[in-house]
């Protein structure tokens, strides 16, 4: 009798989710900076994460790069992973990825920013021993409007939230967010 991995299955319908998302990003955004990542995580979190690619095809949420005209970015302190990351997180099921990325973004940082579409497109593969899925980490860009922060975070994550020249080494991601200022704001 042949028996169903049904995390296998899962980590299948995932990546048909994430590739169905990574298409319809892609149909809607021009000249988006791409990256891949590989995530290696426990049998538990990659249950965890295959569940969130099956809802919405982004294991991670979705987040914003809120840049000031002189090349400043705003990044939050998320103490659960001990890093300085971009404003962003989970999608909720009524909303689509730029509306999570708003909601997150007034969540942790408090500051109002004009959107201006998608600027870093990442795919990110996920592996436990030997399952594998991936999913996407849609990330847009925006010009700040506000610059006074106020978190009022209700998952107590964030405990801080600055603007940075120079990024800090312990931020998450650094060497993505100093080519896409290069690449956006940089003459």
């Amino acid at each position: 009798m042949t028996t169903i991995d049904s995390l296998w299955f899962r980590a299948n319908e995932a990546s048909q989710r994430a590739e169905q998302a990574y298409h319809r990003l892609r149909e809607r955004h021009d000249a988006v900076l791409e990256r891949e990542r590989h995530r290696r995580v426990s049998r538990g979190r990659f249950r965890t994460l295959t569940e969130r690619v099956e809802r919405t095809g982004a294991p991670y949420g979705a987040h914003t790069i809120v840049y000031r005209p002189s090349g400043q970015l705003l990044l939050v302190r998320h103490e659960g992973v001990d890093l300085w990351v971009l404003p962003g997180g989970e999608v909720a099921p009524e909303e689509d990825f730029e509306r999570a990325a708003v909601r997150e973004l007034a969540e942790e940082a408090g500051v109002d920013a004009d959107y201006e579409g998608l600027g870093v497109l990442t795919r990110v593969r996920i592996t436990s021993g030997e399952y594998e899925t991936w999913g996407v980490i849609p990330v847009f860009a925006a010009r700040a409007l506000t610059t006074e922060t106020h978190i009022a975070d209700p998952d107590d994550e964030i405990s801080a939230a600055r603007w940075f020249g120079d990024l800090p080494e312990d931020t998450r991601d650094r060497e993505d967010l100093l080519a896409w200022r290069e690449r956006e704001l940089e003459p």
